[in-house]
């Protein structure tokens, strides 16, 4: 029979038990690899959001989540158009590694692409277990050679090249139109604004992975605000500007409108996520290929898409990740693109030692600690201009149409103030890094000039 003192320590020794069980599940769901949400918009400009100096476009959503997360200052692109960057987001390494990286943007060369045989962030992470999708722009070649499930992703809803219609969902080349939305391979035709079908699509990617109960990879790639300029009231205008181009039309209030519509539809994937449970266990990425188009704000820089200054290849990063990364917070850590693939990859819980050969580093360890101060260089060009760009804590050296600058642009982020004849070593320096970096790129070839691809998506030669 038990005493008294024999119950009581029973009933500790049981509550201990429950106790050590409980630590050990919350370790073991510690340890469970986080959802990962990637949103990527097109053409967005540094300060187009309300939480990064926009006053006359309303993001409400954006602004929470940069409220709930970390925003960061020092993010930028890796290059100043749209195909490069999202080849660097999908490789970890410099575009210029690989040909499909020496169209700026795709397109020029309808041979070239990203080859299935790279190995890419949707592959790593399928390795590890994870589901993977696309909803939105590939932009990376077409078929049949190239495509999202080439490339690492279990499925795909988008369009293949650059841009399209908001209404039509293709674009017009030399007068004749060429429609360009698809399920996975196979073309398909649906009613609506691109910008809605993409957020409905991606809400319904997430209900589906929820019930699955799996890690997953959820790109959401918005073609907004690229051009054609056309708001989600404008179809009736879009049927007039089929044979226009990024300088025709638009106005300061369709790009708001344009903004404002892909503001809305993150708002309802945050609310996806929280009505299914998956908030909590979800890292929720927002960031841009590159600069502003001609309606951003880019306030305090100075340039725009297409070009190596700031404004061109700055653009507006949020990080979301409860109980990780410490919220409404904000970050002057220097990092590009490239550097999600290892991040995403150290926080998916994917050893080191398996991890392809990267360019971008791993961003982790300060952003969970919040420091800035990790030494950086990065590297840019854009064949356009003959523009070149090294970068090494606040000093950029910049050449554009056969001038040379060097620039703070912390103390002068408009880059205005050349300090090339003031500090000649520093840009002796940056110049002499930027042609070692060069160096190991691959060089660009006259537009007239036909690739040669081996199987292994390089250039025959290299």
């Amino acid at each position: 029979m038990l005493s008294r003192r024999n119950l009581v320590k029973a009933g500790a020794a049981s509550a201990l038990v429950g106790l050590l069980g409980a630590r050990t599940e919350a370790r073991t769901a510690a340890r469970k690899p986080p959802n990962i949400v990637f949103i990527l918009a097109d053409d967005l400009g540094f300060a187009d959001l309300g939480c990064f100096g926009r006053e006359d476009i309303a993001t409400p959503a954006l602004d929470a989540l940069a409220s709930e997360g970390v925003a960061l200052h020092r993010s930028y692109s890796n290059s100043s158009v749209c195909s490069p960057t999202r080849l660097a987001l999908m490789t970890g390494q410099y575009q210029y590694r690989l040909p499909g990286g020496l169209d700026e943007p795709l397109g020029v060369h309808p041979e070239l692409g990203l080859p299935d045989a790279a190995t890419t962030l949707p592959d790593l992470l399928k390795r590890a277990g994870y589901d993977t999708s696309l909803v939105g722009k590939w932009h990376l070649g077409g078929l049949p050679d190239y495509g999202p499930r080439k490339s690492g992703y279990d499925s795909f809803f988008g369009i293949y090249q650059g841009g399209a219609d908001y209404f039509d969902h293709g674009m017009t080349i030399r007068g004749r139109f060429k429609h360009d939305l698809w399920e996975n391979e196979t073309e398909i035709h649906r009613t609506g604004y691109l910008t809605d079908l993409i957020t409905e699509r991606s809400v319904s990617e997430l209900w589906r992975f929820a019930a699955a109960d799996r890690p997953f990879l959820l790109s959401v790639h918005y073609t907004a605000p690229h051009w054609p300029w056309e708001g989600p009231e404008d179809e009736a205008v879009a049927r007039t500007i089929r044979d226009s181009f990024h300088y025709d039309g638009g106005s300061n209030a369709v790009y708001a409108a344009m903004v404002e519509s892909l503001d809305r539809g993150v708002g309802q994937l945050i609310a996806a996520l929280a009505a299914n449970g998956q908030a909590d266990d979800t890292i929720v990425i927002f960031t841009s290929d590159n600069g502003g188009e001609r309606f951003s704000k880019v306030w305090p820089l100075r340039g725009m898409k297409g070009e190596l200054l700031e404004g061109g290849i700055r653009v507006p990063s949020i990080l979301r990740w409860p109980g990780r990364v410490k919220a409404g917070t904000t970050s002057d850590l220097v990092h590009i693109t490239m550097d999600w693939v290892p991040t995403l990859l150290a926080a998916a819980g994917v050893a080191e030692k398996n991890w392809p050969k990267l360019d971008g580093r791993n961003l982790l360890p300060d952003l969970l600690d919040g420091t800035t101060d990790s030494p950086r260089q990065l590297f840019w060009r854009h064949k356009a201009q003959n523009q070149r760009a090294a970068l090494d804590g606040n000093l950029k050296y910049l050449a554009m149409s056969g001038h040379e600058f060097l620039f703070d642009v912390a103390a002068d982020p408009r880059e205005v103030a050349n300090l090339k004849t003031v500090h000649p070593r520093d840009f002796t320096r940056l110049k002499a890094a930027f042609d070692r970096w060069d160096e190991d790129m691959l060089p660009y070839l006259p537009s007239t000039f036909s690739y040669e691809l081996r199987g292994n998506g390089h250039l025959a030669g290299y």
